[in-house]
């Protein structure tokens, strides 16, 4: 066995000197085992020890600094990771996969989970429904998380060392997009990738089949992103009590599936490093992006150690909102993968009354939240009483024009007519919609500013909306809109 305490040893020494070569640390240990040995021995202390291994086998530190901003745009989902999805297809059904019986099982098997899931039902994730869930679920699962990442390298919270929880992992959708803003330098170029830029230690959790799906496309990632695939429920891996700490938890469309779902992230908090973050991540619709919001108020009530970093933020200390909550990002669709295309083109003429696109999922739209226990906030506005009003007050302003402090939590909900925002302040118990009657440079910041973005209104007319059971803030030509935090 080698004295596995002799190269970390070794490796400390030599960081600060030159590159770390395991054909010369072997010489200095006892027994001089083989430079193979010893290049494992690395690689399985490598995180600890902050060392990414380079291409000719040396390791050299890590760049201490965070993972730099920069913007998540992703055309397509990569051609590499949709060859390795069609490997495992061609392995298991042959070359025509998308054609004959298989090809209608494999429809079959996406359309039953869309209604299970569309129903609340349980779902059993076998072999066939693990390929047909990654096949209409790993594109947008992919591309989602990118742009929720890049919400916290704006103010340099995501370290390039990285030790990552990844709950309900599924066929890997999050995992290959947290590793492709870690680790490409470029959108569009699959050669553009720097593979010592990050040092990830990512856990996986995931139970059903879809764990054999996930290991074969996390044999696309980069040396320095090292993974580990724990084959339980989350609930099983939490009873082990184990001792890491993570700076990443990653719940990626899985808490609407858990049977506590609150329970199960405030556990989880218990595995965050003090600068960490929980990602919670899920789809766009009522059911599940109002769910999301429940499990967020429920771990993070105002007197709580837990800070909603974005979106949902907080502008009135003390207070809770207690409306609705159906709030989510909208993005660019992302072309359809030839593996999609593949298998709508094969349904036949006797595959029933399913719609020809059915089988085609590329639009990106999602809900999520960060929470970290730092007191971190993905900007420091707070509302005053001296200048805004709260929403939770907004029955005693009903025909009166007032100023409040908003985040923008939705892009324009409206059919054609007036624009239509979704806001909050945190206080907010009924839904408020802000309504753009009148365009002006005064108050063009309402359509301007993102999703997210913390609006300030200056004489804004508040109405109730008796068919919605909502407040209406009107934005006409004598209102001022300012987006405080920038676009």
């Amino acid at each position: 066995m080698i004295d596995r305490q002799s190269v970390r040893d070794n490796a400390k020494y030599l960081q600060s000197v030159r590159p770390i070569d395991p054909e010369e640390i072997c010489e200095y240990i006892d027994g001089q085992p083989h430079p193979a040995v010893v290049k494992q021995t690395l690689r399985e202390e490598a995180f600890d020890l902050g060392l990414v291994e380079r291409e000719d086998g040396t390791f050299v530190p890590i760049d201490d600094e965070p993972v730099d901003y920069r913007q998540w745009a992703p055309e397509a989902f990569p051609e590499s990771y949709g060859f390795a999805l069609e490997d495992q297809l061609v392995e298991r059904y042959g070359a025509n996969w998308h054609r004959g019986e298989s090809g209608a099982t494999l429809r079959e098997r996406i359309t039953g989970l869309k209604e299970d899931y569309f129903a609340g039902a349980d779902v059993e994730y076998d072999e066939t429904a693990a390929l047909g869930y990654a096949i209409y679920h790993l594109p947008d699962y992919y591309a989602a998380v990118g742009y929720v990442l890049e919400t916290l390298t704006e103010r340099g919270l995501l370290d390039r060392t990285l030790r990552v929880l990844d709950v309900g992992a599924g066929s890997g959708g999050p995992a290959l997009g947290l590793h492709d803003y870690l680790f490409k330098t470029a959108e569009g170029d699959e050669t553009a990738l720097d593979p010592e830029a990050a040092l990830v230690d990512y856990h996986a959790v995931e139970p059903s089949a879809s764990a054999d799906v996930l290991e074969s496309m996390l044999g696309e990632t980069a040396r320095n992103f090292r993974s580990t695939i724990h084959r339980s429920t989350i609930e099983a891996y939490l009873d082990d009590s184990p001792t890491e700490s993570f700076d990443l938890i990653c719940f990626g469309n899985v808490l609407s599936e858990l049977d506590d779902p609150a329970a199960v992230v405030e556990a989880s908090l218990d595995l965050l490093a003090d600068d960490g973050t929980v990602l919670a991540l899920e789809p766009a619709d009522l059911e599940t992006a109002t769910g999301l919001r429940e499990i967020e108020r429920a771990v993070a009530p105002p007197d709580s150690d837990v800070t909603i970093y974005a979106p949902t933020l907080r502008l009135w200390e003390g207070k809770a909102p207690d409306d609705r909550g159906w709030s989510f990002d909208v993005r660019e669709d992302i072309a359809v993968p030839p593996f999609q295309h593949r298998l709508e083109e094969g349904q036949s003429a006797d595959d029933g009354e399913t719609a020809q696109d059915a089988f085609i999922n590329v639009d990106v739209q999602f809900a999520y939240s960060l929470l970290r226990t730092d007191g971190e906030r993905r900007y420091p506005f707070r509302a005053s009483r001296k200048r805004h009003a709260p929403l939770s007050t907004m029955e005693e302003h009903v025909t009166e024009r007032i100023n409040l402090l908003a985040v923008k939590l939705s892009h324009n909900l409206s059919d054609g007519g007036n624009p239509l925002f979704l806001v909050g302040d945190g206080s907010q118990q009924v839904d408020h919609y802000a309504v753009l009657t009148n365009e002006s440079g005064l108050n063009r910041d309402l359509q301007a500013a993102s999703y997210g973005a913390v609006l300030e209104f200056e004489n804004v007319l508040a109405l109730w909306n008796d068919d919605e059971e909502a407040y209406n803030l009107v934005v006409d030509a004598e209102t001022v809109v300012d987006a405080v935090s920038g676009y």
